[in-house]
């Protein structure tokens, strides 16, 4: 069994300070007992501006949100999977991916996984409340699990959470833990977010761990928080409603591989996404 850990913040545009924040949560992660670690979407950066993130943007491989990512991995001896952050894409018209890194607890990048599903809504509720990811953000294509000491872990980010298939794809990869960082909206978080959670948990009999986004932003935008862990059978295990900290639970692999000997749904699916 291995403990794991959501990291809850409240990002701005300083990220000098953001990872300051980030590396304080990390040693309470890490103090706790856990081996694997999870940042939420936006960790090192929210900008007063969609388009601020293209000048932050590291190139892949270098940059300070990648040297602390290593350092601070290597330095705690943990395993962190880096919520997201933006990096160059190297397309013509100057977009970025929204990325998620996985590091080793020898601080090596053993992951990559660029958000396939950009979040282009107007949000139901709130008039005038738009956002267009895609104007700024290139979308990635390939659906990635990576072994870790805690399981077989799928990678997603936030809007993803709305489309089963992708999490089907990573459970058929052999996923054990689907992760989830977020910057979730307060309306679409108050209806959905739990319900998602839980949902593809149930379905795919995974673990979910969700880090969040919480509180209101230097830009004036409030995103919903809520940083969950859930079993394989749908139970909320832990929470953080507001606020940063961080959130821990145990993994038991043993328990999951019985359930889905005992309960094979997964075995049992008829159509193939």
């Amino acid at each position: 069994m291995t403990i794991v850990a959501a990291v809850q913040m409240t990002s701005g545009p300083d990220v000098p300070g953001n990872l300051a924040t980030a590396g304080r949560l990390l040693e309470h992660a890490a103090a706790a007992g856990a081996r694997l670690v999870l940042l939420p979407e936006n960790f090192n950066f929210i900008g007063r501006r969609d388009t601020d993130k293209r000048a932050v943007a590291e190139a892949p491989g270098q940059g300070p949100t990648q040297d602390f990512l290593a350092a601070t991995a290597r330095r705690l001896g943990l395993w962190i999977i880096g919520g997201t952050q933006p990096l160059r894409s190297g397309a013509e018209d100057g977009r970025v991916t929204n990325t998620c890194l996985v590091y080793d607890a020898g601080g090596a990048c053993v992951a990559r996984y660029d958000k396939i599903h950009l979040f282009d809504v107007d949000v139901p509720g709130k008039p005038g409340e738009t956002y267009r990811e895609s104007a700024h953000v290139a979308p990635g294509r390939d659906v990635v699990v990576v072994d870790t000491p805690a399981g077989r872990v799928g990678l997603s980010v936030c809007y993803d959470m709305r489309f089963p298939e992708l999490y089907r794809r990573l459970s058929a990869a052999g996923a054990e833990i689907l992760v989830m960082p977020a910057a979730f909206t307060v309306p679409t978080g108050r209806a959905h977010w739990e319900t998602l959670l839980r949902a593809r948990a149930v379905e795919n009999l995974c673990y979910v761990v969700a880090a969040a986004q919480s509180g209101v932003h230097p830009h004036g935008r409030e995103t919903y928080g809520d940083s969950l862990i859930v079993d394989f059978w749908g139970r909320v295990l832990t929470r953080l409603p507001r606020g940063s900290g961080v959130v821990t639970a145990t993994v038991d692999l043993a328990a999951l591989k019985r359930v889905r000997g005992e309960f094979p749904a997964l075995q049992n699916r008829v159509l193939s996404c």
